[in-house]
């Protein structure tokens, strides 16, 4: 029902086509057993994703990232229940057909903390932050072992050494002012990164989007989204929580950092800023507070700073 998907162009064809992808989903909830409920897509998200009912949640990975799928499903299935802040439940995960795969799982209670965050008074952000940070640390004192076949990089170094090399390409090619680029290579080789650094399960997107809230007591009640999941350098995920969730707040930087129970140098989290595999510096640099100085320096103590 599904056609094949392996390039941008195919991708653009049909993933947003919701007459396509809606008979595709129709179709795979009938051999789910899942037939008569109501089937809403949600408008967010990098993969066609679905609210199917009340309980369940259907996510779709083309053959273009087809891997994503089997890398979410494996830590989902490894986390269940081991952290403080729950995680969607797998209740059926596997091939479709022409490449697309498929995770149903369970659909959290509550509601995007990126959207509810507004709304929501200063004393309970705090405690979100809190709570953020706690379930962080909790994630990343985990034992990554046993997804080590199923989630990469196989060699963090070479992982880091590779977006190192095409570090100022990525940020020519979304936009990035010369004046910014031309600075990437000394700040990079002036930051000293750990190798063999301690290994620790990173969500890679741990930010607002990826938090679910309770509107009625505030709390944290899902964290959702680990297709990008990485074994690797903790220091790694920070780069999301600075500019994601405490989105620049020194004050909420500290409230993250204390409840993790560590922090990192804000050089060494603009460094894996540039390095992130999903970097984008123009759009940070227009969604937040402006450094004091066009400096790799100043935007580390601006963004990633605690205080």
């Amino acid at each position: 029902m599904l056609p094949l998907v392996e390039t941008d162009e195919q991708w653009d064809a049909v993933v947003p086509d919701e007459a396509v992808m809606r008979r595709g989903a129709d179709d795979l909830c009938a051999r789910l057993g899942l037939t008569g409920l109501p089937l809403t897509r949600y408008e967010a998200g990098s993969q066609p994703v679905y609210a199917v009912g009340d309980e369940h949640v259907l996510k779709l990975f083309p053959a273009a990232s087809a891997e994503d799928g089997v890398t979410e499903a494996r830590v989902l299935t490894h986390l269940g229940g081991r952290l403080p802040v729950p995680t969607p439940e797998v209740r059926s995960a596997g091939a479709y057909e022409n490449g697309w795969r498929y995770i149903l799982m369970s659909r959290l209670p509550g509601e995007d903390l990126a959207v509810a965050w507004p709304g929501i008074p200063r004393a309970d952000q705090d405690r979100i932050v809190t709570e953020a940070g706690a379930c962080l640390a909790a994630l990343h004192a985990l034992d990554p072992g046993p997804l080590a076949g199923a989630v990469g990089p196989g060699d963090w170094d070479t992982f880091v050494g590779e977006q190192r090399a095409g570090a100022v390409q990525q940020q020519r090619e979304r936009g990035l002012a010369e004046g910014w680029l031309e600075q990437i290579p000394d700040f990079l080789d002036s930051v000293k990164l750990p190798t063999g650094p301690e290994r620790a399960l990173l969500h890679t997107e741990f930010m607002r989007q990826h938090l679910v809230v309770d509107p009625r007591n505030r709390a944290l009640t899902g964290l959702l989204d680990f297709e990008p999941a990485m074994i690797g350098d903790p220091a790694y995920d920070f780069v999301a929580v600075g500019l994601f969730v405490t989105r620049a707040d020194p004050r909420l930087m500290t409230r993250f950092t204390e409840a993790y129970g560590r922090a990192f140098a804000p050089r060494t989290v603009t460094a894996y800023t540039l390095l992130h595999v999903y970097s984008d510096l123009p759009w940070y640099l227009r969604e937040l507070p402006a450094p004091p100085e066009a400096t790799f320096d100043s935007l580390a103590g601006a963004w990633f700073a605690a205080g």
